[in-house]
């Protein structure tokens, strides 16, 4: 599992638009130019799906620092055509993270609408979520890793992401994140306050640790979905990962 940042440009609003010709040095026409809304040829519709699902898979498996030219040859398209998409590496990274954060949505809103006990809804979204991998895609802002010095953390109670070769330590932040902290985005806050809610019903339950976060569900589902070669071992280290991290999770009698 590679969480790795990425400039979130003011330019990626583009991600989620129409053609991006002028964007990418194309003819330059502005932006009352009717292409721009045009319906995408099949061939064009085509690449651009390929691309995407090339996107998702390179930085599932390498984090967002992966090249451009990575997600090129994964679709089997040329670098150009990407660029002619996304004129930049952070638009497409946007696009993404914005598609996974959404699907992770609809996820814990379907947990919360169809399991009336607190601790089935999360545990569901969890498995759920782990298994469609979408925890590898997250945007980093949204993890909310804050970052200790000097301060001693037992070896054992961190995951391997929060270990640091230079003697920083990475640790989660001990309150729930608010939208405005994270990202200024609305799909973002959307996933906060869901999953909050789910968190909320769990810990009233008595049947989630009190000191559990959002934050750490949403590293869970990050940690617990690792990138493996062969489809079978990677569906069966997911679920072992993920019994032992719930298990984690789950109050304990007094």
């Amino acid at each position: 599992m590679h969480i790795q940042d990425s400039h979130w440009s003011s330019a990626s609003a583009i991600a989620s638009g129409g053609t991006i010709g002028a964007a990418a040095g194309g003819n330059g026409r502005g932006p009352g130019d009717g292409s721009r809304t045009a319906p995408l040829r099949v061939d064009a519709q085509r690449n651009l799906e390929h691309v995407l699902r090339a996107a998702r898979e390179v930085f599932g498996e390498l984090g967002y620092g992966a090249p451009m030219e990575d997600v090129a040859r994964r679709a089997r398209v040329g670098v150009g055509t990407v660029y002619r998409r996304f004129p930049s590496k952070d638009v497409l990274v946007r696009r993404i993270a914005e598609e996974e954060t959404s699907r992770l949505t609809d996820q814990a809103r379907t947990a919360l609408g169809q399991e009336d006990e607190p601790w089935s809804a999360l545990s569901r979204f969890l498995r759920t979520s782990v298994a469609s991998g979408a925890g590898r895609l997250l945007p980093p802002q949204i993890l909310r890793v804050g970052v200790a010095e000097d301060e001693t953390v037992a070896d054992e109670a961190r995951v391997p992401q929060q270990r640091s070769q230079s003697g920083t330590e990475l640790r989660l932040v001990e309150q729930r994140p608010t939208p405005e902290d994270v990202v200024d985005d609305a799909g973002a806050a959307a996933l906060l306050d869901v999953v909050g809610r789910l968190v909320d019903r769990a810990r009233a339950a008595g049947e989630l640790r009190p000191d559990v976060t959002v934050a750490d569900v949403l590293l869970v589902i990050a940690t617990a979905a690792p990138s493996l070669p062969d489809a079978a071992q990677q569906a069966a280290a997911s679920a072992r990962l993920l019994d032992i991290l719930l298990e984690g999770l789950r109050s304990r009698p007094a």
